[in-house]
Formats: C-alpha cells, structure tokens, sequence
C-alpha cells in the first residue's frame, strides 16, 4: 500500500533481514515494476528466499538478494534512493519467555534483541534516514509493547507521519514512519 500510494513509476523496496523472503517476494508480485531488494545475515535464511524466489515467475526478474547485516548487504548507490524499507527484526527481550517450538524452529539470532527487545530496531531506525528518499518509508514490525518506545526513537532519528498499523488479530503490531521531505 505504501508504495502504490508514493506515485513513483519504479519504486525502490528493501526488506531487511528477509528469513523466507516473504514480505519482499509480496512486494514483488503486487507492486509491478517495483525493484526489490531482499537481504539477510543468514546465508541459510538466504538459500529460503532464493528457493522462493523460484516460485514468483517474472517478478522475480526484479528482486536482488544480498546477504549481510541490516544495511551493510546493500550496494552504497541506494543511499537516499529507496523509497520504502519493510522489516520484522528480531524484538524478543534476552528476559522474554519464548514457546519452545519457536526456540527450536527459529535461530536465536532472528528472536532475541538486546535487554529490551530493541536493539535491532534503534539499529535499523538509527540508520534508515540515510537510505530513504525524502518522504521515504519504514515500516517495522514489534511487540505491542514496545511500539510507544519505538515512536519516541523514531521522533529522535527525525522520523514524522509516525503511526501504527494493527496485524489481523487486531493488536497494533506495525510502526510507520517517514523521512521528512
């Protein structure tokens, strides 16, 4: 939706720390002509999405993978060029009880992020303003509860048209921010 609405004729999309590459693969399918970057500190996670990528016919002819940490994986002619930036980092507090399945399934490294289940996000809210265009997007996924914190360093970084989005079981879950113009 962010990027139909953006007017741009190809916009540029990146999704940080991919996994599976479904959130970038989406964007894809669903925003024709859109450049798409998928990228991941995980070269298992990366061999996921690749294997994805498979399955997403033509699209697939516009997405780049990169494999590294947060924004080191892209290429430095995307700085002040990308017009939105989708990510669902890790936010689990180091104290956070996590069910066993997850803790068995998925890598400690793609839960766990610091004391207070930020580390990531002020990593990557630190850093986006630089890649974004003016009037760019940023959309990250968290913890309800941390949504509040989130803003208020998003606000620091110089973020605005700062807001939340809620999944489908209704609970705010998404953070939206813009670069200022």
């Amino acid at each position: 939706k962010a990027m139909r609405s953006a007017g741009i004729d190809r916009p540029v999309a990146v999704d940080l720390g991919t996994g599976s590459g479904a959130i970038g693969l989406s964007i894809a399918v669903e925003v024709e002509r859109a450049e798409v970057w998928i990228t991941d500190a995980s070269a298992d996670a990366l061999v996921v999405a690749r294997s994805n990528l498979t399955g997403i016919g033509r699209a697939a002819t516009r997405v780049q993978v990169a494999e590294g940490s947060w924004f080191e994986a892209l290429p430095e002619d995307l700085v002040g060029a990308v017009d939105v930036i989708v990510s669902n980092p890790p936010y689990v507090a180091l104290s956070d009880e996590v069910e066993d399945i997850v803790r068995e399934w998925e890598p400690q490294s793609a839960l766990f992020a610091g004391e207070d289940g930020l580390d990531d996000i002020r990593m990557i809210l630190e850093d986006a303003p630089a890649w974004l265009r003016p009037g760019g997007v940023l959309i990250l996924e968290m913890d309800p509860g941390q949504l509040e914190t989130a803003s208020e360093l998003a606000r620091s970084f110089g973020f605005v048209g700062i807001e939340t989005h809620a999944d489908l079981a209704g609970r705010d879950r998404a953070l939206i921010v813009r670069r200022a113009s």
